[in-house]
């Protein structure tokens, strides 16, 4: 017969493990979810009101979250995934994704998708520069990626860490195709924050939106949605420009997490996402759904003109994500 510490060992166990069960019920992980960023905090309230699953905010960048997912390969924690394309097509390749189609897999575009389901894309964004324009103090609104050189905007400036963030990677392409390279030539990228470095830049880890509204960085390179959201949402006194010499759009993927704790509701999110309501979020947001044929006319009506977004260029994917790691060796090694 069990003694008394015995069944009240058994009861607090199965008690535990009913606890965790519900809350397994009632919960999703979302590796880089963060609510300051492409408003996923409306995009994260959305999902609970609707479909009842909680998914915390997670404030991590693509490289810090894809780290995660491949240091946990064995134990998994996440269950499902939002990285930079680049970073989504790796970990399809370090196998920390599982194939997944939801609900709305025949509306996205075959190029935006991986074939097997690994990854696809939610939503694009066009990088450029978010500029607090009181913060300048008078300074003239930088107009290329020349005039982030210039003197006058010393202590000024912003990116994030391109060797880490998948946003900082794409500022990094985009400069080293305006100024003459290619995926398979950096060297224009790296003399370009070489010479940088004259002007002191913030280089962060994390997205910084919040210190730009305060002014503390007063030019970041950053996307459109950003900058339209502080501008519009915010009220802050913000401008976006689209560099002369050009720039990159980019889509940004979402996976379900290889062999995850909760599954099923890791399923429930990516369906939610890409539903009519939740596209209609990331286009209230400024960003470019992949399911929409035209942003809505009130908000394409705040977008900088077409002409402006013609300097706005694709790429090969699938070869920015081959030499992502190069780079970053290159950046850490040269610049950092």
């Amino acid at each position: 017969m069990k003694t008394l510490f015995q069944q009240l060992l058994r009861a607090g166990a199965l008690a535990l493990a009913l606890a965790s069960t519900v809350a397994g019920a009632q919960s999703a992980i979302c590796y880089n979810c963060p609510p300051e960023w492409a408003d996923w905090g409306s995009q994260l309230r959305a999902i609970k009101a609707k479909t009842g699953i909680t998914v915390p905010p997670d404030n991590k960048n693509s490289g810090q979250a894809l780290a995660q997912l491949v240091a946990e390969k064995g134990s998994p924690v996440a269950d499902v995934t939002y990285l930079g394309v680049t970073f989504g097509i790796q970990a399809a390749a370090d196998g920390v994704v599982a194939p997944f189609k939801p609900a709305a897999w025949n509306d996205i575009p075959d190029s935006l998708k991986d074939p097997a389901g690994n990854w696809f894309t939610i939503h694009s964004g066009t990088l450029g520069l978010m500029v607090n324009v009181d913060a300048l103090k008078g300074k003239a609104i930088p107009q290329s990626w020349a005039d982030l050189l210039k003197p006058e905007y010393k202590g000024l400036i912003g990116y994030l860490d391109p060797a880490s963030a998948f946003v900082g990677y794409v500022g990094a392409v985009a400069i080293n195709q305006a100024r003459g390279g290619s995926l398979d030539n950096f060297g224009p990228a790296i003399e370009y924050f070489t010479a940088l470095k004259k002007n002191e830049p913030i280089v962060p880890k994390q997205t910084s939106y919040a210190r730009v509204l305060s002014g503390e960085i007063a030019i970041l390179l950053d996307y459109d949605f950003n900058a339209y959201r502080a501008k519009y949402k915010d009220k802050a006194n913000v401008a976006f420009v689209i560099p002369s010499e050009g720039t990159l759009v980019v889509p940004y993927v979402m996976s379900l997490v290889n062999k995850g704790p909760n599954a099923e509701n890791g399923k429930k999110v990516l369906d939610f996402v890409l539903s009519d309501e939740g596209q209609a979020l990331w286009a209230n947001a400024y960003l470019r759904p992949v399911r929409a044929s035209a942003v809505p006319a009130d908000v394409q009506a705040r977008f900088l003109p077409a002409t402006d977004y013609a300097r706005a260029k694709t790429v090969d994917y699938g070869q920015m994500a081959k030499v992502q790691k190069a780079f970053s060796d290159r950046y850490l090694k040269d610049v950092q």
